[in-house]
This record gives C-alpha cells, structure tokens and sequence, in this order.
C-alpha cells in the first residue's frame, strides 16, 4: 500500500512512536511518506521505501503565526495526488487530522484518501477538551475512517469527553524487542562503579514533572550513592536544575538532552522514574522493561496497562515522592529483586507488545477502511 504518515518531528512519545511505524511498514513492502516539519526525530538514516516531505511554513504579514495547519494541509494535498497515497495516517486530532481533512477535501473525488486518525494524549486531554478546540477535534474524528487510541485509558477519556458517534479502536504502541534489549552499557561514561544509575526520559513538559524526579533521587542519595541522569529536554529542564541547586545535589545529576541512541543508553540505568501526571500509554516504560530495567510510575492514565504493579515495576500516587523513593531504594538495594522484575519485564513486553503483532492490526485496520472507500466509489457510481 501507499500510506502518509503526518507527525509531530519532536522527540515526544506520537512522533517516535509513528516513525517506527512507519519505519516496520515499509520493512513489509509499503511505500510509506513522512509529512512534517522537518525530520522525525528517529528517522535520520535512509530506508528502503521511505520518504520524507517537509511543510515549507512561511511569515505572512496578516497573521502574528505562521499558518502552518494550511501549509500542512496543501503539502498533504500534494504529495497525495503525486504519489497516489491511499492512506493517510495522521497522529494527532489537531492539528494534523484537521489538515489531512481539508487536504482530502482539495482532491478530485477518485483520487481521495483514507484517513486514520491515532490519538496520542494531548490531543483528547489538554487541547481537545479546551473550548477552543473541542468542536474542530470532534469534528476530525468523526469524519476520519478510522480513530484509534494508543491505550484503553485514553479511548474511554476520549469517549466520555467527546460522545462519538462511532466506536474508538484501542491499538497499543509496540516496540522493537530486538532493538531494545538488556547489554552491558557504558556506565562508566555517566557515573561511577559505585554509583547506583537512575533515569528518566521525557520531553520536559510539566505533565511529567521533573521536579518530582529530582526530590525522589535527593532521598535516594541520601542512602545510598547514585547518580541521575535525565535524558530529553523541555520547558521544565530549569525548573529541575534550580530544585537540584536548592537540594545542593547538582553535581549528581547530568543532563544530556535529546538522544536518538536511547537503545544504548537505557541499558546503563538501574531503575528508570517517570512520575507523570498522566501517560496516555507509557513508550519509555515498555523500552525499559524491554531492557530488564524496573521502572516506577504514577498509577495514572494508560502506563497502568504497560506496568505490571510489584511484577515489572511500581504504580505510585501522582506527587507520592516518599513512596516512589521507597521503592527506589529498595530495588537499588536488592539487584538480585530487580533483576528477577526486569526479567518479567521483558518477558512481558515481548508477550503484549511485540512489533509484528500490532503492525499486523494497523495493516488490517488499513485494508478494512480501503475497502469501505472502494465499495462507497461504487455504490455512488451507479
């Protein structure tokens, strides 16, 4: 098939997430086209059946913003009469389902795409539930072919927030087991040989609260010696740094921004944190636990059916630092424990998460709704 994949290029969760996507499509034969900004954070290299079209987003005087949902949908517009895309695979309500609706819109009506909308989060929780976005998230949803949702959580969020006329597919993300797995990493490179390694990945928005990571390691290393490393960078980076500068702990903690290597840098860590507010779904936890490395999360959103509670990792209260810390400490303490729950974690992930088996139900999801396209040309035709 002839797909499009429209997605955020930063090094959020939807953007990883649709470039692997991609990536494990065109590995089955498809011909698949990235539509963005720029290039998708994992996707730097060349494929083999992959393409890459950039939205060119210029300053137009009127407007105190570029226009870029309209740039956006003129480039889907282009590239799918050019290359005949059948499907078009947009990862965000808004606004890149809005953009591939119009750009379907601007087509002749044989030449029209499918449209499959994937809901990653933000898109039902933060902006579509705002006033100003609600109607125009609904209204992209309900004239897409297809909607999924990444986690059961999300799909009942979106479902109670937004009364569908339709039912919402849940479709977990994957993950790639033969790329994320438990190596020795260079541990050297980030803390000392007695240094106990905790990690934590995000874009540094307040929804992951960073702080919180920090005030559960300064407890940690008041026990035992460790070093936290945060990987990512976002608008919270200096809220962290200046909690780290009050708890006098800044030299334990390295920040190393965005890095497209996490299969190589995951292996290093003993526990990995991520005390979100919410995850719609939880891709840094499942790598983890693809490396064997126990995790600790907020019992809150999607990640709650990524994390196995007491088996591959522990679900604590948003904000609840002194038990995160204690959990923290007790795996750090016990490597023959945490080894034994990163062992489960794999062992899990590979059982529900497994690449092959969620590719094949986006396939499906595909033929079903091209077929539905065929069969509606037909009957208008008559």
């Amino acid at each position: 098939m002839k797909i499009g994949i429209v997605c955020q290029a930063t090094a959020g969760g939807s953007g990883i997430f649709a470039t692997e996507l991609g990536l494990a499509l065109a590995e089955r034969g498809n011909e698949v086209h990235f539509i963005s900004m720029e290039a998708p954070f994992r996707l730097q290299k060349f494929a083999r059946n992959v393409y890459s079209h950039y939205v060119d987003v210029i300053n137009y005087p009127l407007f105190k913003l570029p226009p870029y949902s309209l740039a956006l949908a003129s480039k889907i517009s282009e590239i799918a009469e050019e290359y005949g895309l059948e499907i078009i695979h947009a990862h965000y309500a808004v606004p890149n389902a809005v953009a591939a609706l119009l750009a379907r819109d601007m087509l002749p009506e044989e030449k029209r795409f499918c449209l499959v909308t994937t809901l990653h989060g933000t898109d039902i929780t933060l902006v579509g539930g705002h006033s100003s976005f609600y109607r125009v998230t609904r209204y992209a949803m309900e004239n897409s072919c297809a909607v999924t949702a990444v986690s059961d959580w999300l799909n009942k969020e979106t479902c109670r927030e937004f009364e569908l006329s339709r039912p919402v597919r849940t479709i977990y993300n994957f993950l790639d087991g033969e790329k994320f797995v438990p190596r020795s990493g260079n541990r050297t490179a980030l803390a000392k040989p007695d240094e106990r390694i905790i990690m934590h990945i995000s874009n540094f928005r307040p929804v992951k609260r960073v702080t919180d990571v920090v005030r559960v390691f300064n407890k940690v290393q008041e026990v035992l010696p460790a070093k936290l490393v945060m990987v990512g960078d976002g608008p919270e980076r200096m809220a962290a740094a200046g909690v780290a500068k009050q708890l006098g702990i800044s030299d334990s903690i390295l920040y190393l921004g965005n890095c497209e290597n996490i299969e190589d840098i995951l292996p290093c860590a003993d526990l990995v944190i991520q005390p979100s507010e919410h995850e719609s779904f939880g891709l840094v936890p499942l790598e983890a636990m693809a490396c064997e490395i126990p995790v600790i999360v907020t019992a809150s959103g999607g990640v709650q059916e990524v994390v196995c509670q007491g088996e591959t990792g522990y679900l604590c209260e948003v904000g609840d630092i002194e038990t995160m810390a204690f959990h923290a400490i007790e795996l750090l303490s016990n490597p023959e424990k945490a080894h034994e729950m990163g062992r489960k974690g794999r062992f899990h992930v590979l059982k529900h998460f497994q690449k092959s088996a969620i590719v094949d139900q986006y396939e499906a999801l595909y033929h079903e709704v091209s077929q539905m396209r065929e069969k509606q040309i037909k009957e208008n035709g008559k």
